[in-house]
């Protein structure tokens, strides 16, 4: 296993980061499987491992927390929180008062005294960035955060966390955590070049484009009973996503690899992503994913895949997925109010 350098955070990582959002209620709810998968990811060489306190509410930690009994000092462990851990309204996004929360549950149920990683999972828009930032610099100096990243989060919101750190000496983001496949490519033009300026580290989600890029998912043909189809049903039927796919599968098979394998050594081979996150919900497809580890892609290859999928551009919805900015989220934030809107 070759390991990167997580930005400039000094931690070294394995390319492949094991994702444990299959594991719990939502996927896969049998602890001893996943354990197992969290087991062979760790003898074949994956150091880095991603979950967060909102896959599966909190189960997935536990699974996490049981397979690391023994080796927790060899694995580099990331969480996140943010997301709604149930009903109150207060149990959910970026305040000091339920970070604090949020971090001694984590560790509760990860069974460790520290976390490697903490991100934020989304941005709280109702949240000052400097109160995030504040309350995790906090827990920094506690001891029980290492680093501190954020997912899914738009370049110029990037840009004003790094400020606001350097101007209130506060610890700032040293990771980014965005979706990026051959088929979702936006991060490409301004997201990427950021994280690049600013020395951080980028762990990218979703490089299958949801499942799009398993070659399960034909233009002609009957979808599969698959979880995907259930919880993300416009994704996995885009006709501009179906088109791609069946120019990208021929590329793949003259090429003598799986298109899984082609999608993974894709999303490797841009100078800027430290590692590819994989989620696995069975042995199997963990083993497949593990298969393509030594896959390069040349140059001609990856030209060809720029004329399908052109650089800097999305093909693919991502299906309640993707950060929405308020003022594209909220019409209130678009419209004035109807006395305002003539002219005279």
């Amino acid at each position: 296993m070759q390991y990167r350098h997580l930005g400039r955070t000094g931690i070294q990582v394995s390319p492949y980061c094991l994702g444990t959002m299959m594991f719990g209620a939502i996927a896969n709810a049998d602890h001893d499987e996943c354990v197992g998968m969290i087991h062979k990811a760790l003898d074949f060489g994956i150091n880095f491992i991603d979950t967060a306190d909102a896959y599966s509410q909190g189960e997935s930690e536990e699974i996490v927390g049981k397979a690391l009994k023994g080796r927790r000092d060899d694995v580099v462990l990331a969480s996140k929180a943010a997301m709604p851990m149930g009903e109150d309204i207060n149990r959910r996004g970026g305040s000091r008062r339920w970070l604090t929360r949020a971090i001694e549950d984590s560790l509760r149920r990860l069974q460790t005294d520290y976390i490697d990683l903490y991100q934020i999972h989304r941005l709280d828009p109702e949240t000052d960035i400097e109160e995030t930032l504040s309350v995790l610099t906090d827990l920094m100096r506690e001891g029980k955060v290492r680093a501190i990243g954020a997912s899914t989060v738009p370049a110029s919101d990037i840009v004003e966390a790094q400020w606001v750190a350097e101007r209130r000496g506060l610890a700032r983001f040293r990771t980014e955590q965005p979706p990026y496949s051959i088929l979702n490519r936006s991060i490409e033009r301004e997201v990427l070049p950021a994280c690049q300026r600013y020395g951080m580290g980028v762990m990218t989600w979703s490089p299958l484009a949801k499942g799009m890029l398993s070659g399960k998912y034909r233009k002609r043909g009957e979808l599969p009973d698959s979880l995907r189809v259930k919880y993300f049903p416009k994704a996995m039927t885009d006709e501009g996503s179906l088109d791609a796919v069946e120019r990208l599968i021929p590329l793949a098979e003259d090429s003598g690899l799986s298109l899984v394998h082609m999608a993974l050594a894709f999303v490797m081979a841009h100078p800027a992503i430290t590692s590819a996150i994989i989620g696995p919900r069975t042995p199997e497809q963990l083993d497949h994913l593990l298969a393509g580890a030594e896959v390069k892609l040349s140059d001609e290859i990856l030209d060809r895949i720029d004329d399908i999928v052109p650089p800097g551009v999305d093909v693919a919805p991502l299906e309640r997925a993707a950060y929405i900015p308020p003022a594209i989220a909220q019409s209130a934030l678009r419209r004035r109010t109807p006395t305002q809107r003539a002219a005279v």
